[in-house]
């Protein structure tokens, strides 16, 4: 059952389908606090915090949008408050699994950490951007409604991040072979 649907289950009383759209985006949900917060139990709380508002505003969810991107966005204005009363930005930092060959997860690990620092560097904005985009897969639109952005801007904003990430690497290439 997609989310819309479950969502409508959820309005129409069935705790059950809260509880399936709770399981279904919880981890997701919690890695994308991390990137904000760099706090495991702090995500999870403001994780939680985002799941309580939804549950008790239940009315607001606008259909034109994916519940991802409802659920993203209030996570995102939850990890910004705590931020804000915690006065500090902490950069994104990536966390990818493998599963090969000793050589081949030596090799991927080297890169990823290469990957990690030099996204660590990059400026908040970029950061969040590169990740709604690159790793959870949104639409520009969807992306763009969680930044309070437009389409066009947040296509200007990951294209620049993606330059950016670019010109990183190639600048710590450069160190090692140059």
């Amino acid at each position: 059952m997609d989310d819309k649907a479950l969502y409508e289950l959820f309005l129409n009383g069935n705790k059950d389908a809260f509880e399936k759209i709770v399981i279904k985006h919880k981890d997701n949900l919690i890695y994308f606090i991390m990137r904000y917060v760099k706090n495991f139990e702090t995500a999870e709380d403001l994780a939680q915090d985002a799941f309580v508002y939804m549950l008790f505003n239940k009315k607001e969810y606008d259909f034109k949008y994916s519940l991802k991107t409802y659920l993203y966005t209030i996570a995102k204005s939850r990890a910004l408050n705590y931020l804000r009363r915690e006065k500090r930005l902490i950069p994104l930092q990536e966390d990818l699994e493998n599963k090969d060959s000793i050589e081949d997860i030596i090799f991927k690990e080297e890169i990823k950490e290469n990957l990690r620092n030099a996204i660590r560097r990059m400026r908040p904005e970029y950061q969040v951007a590169i990740y709604l985009a690159d790793i959870e897969k949104l639409s520009y639109r969807e992306i763009g409604k969680i930044l309070t952005k437009t389409s066009p801007q947040v296509k200007i904003l990951i294209y620049r991040a993606r330059r950016n990430l670019e010109e990183i690497l190639k600048r710590e290439e450069g160190k090692y072979h140059g």
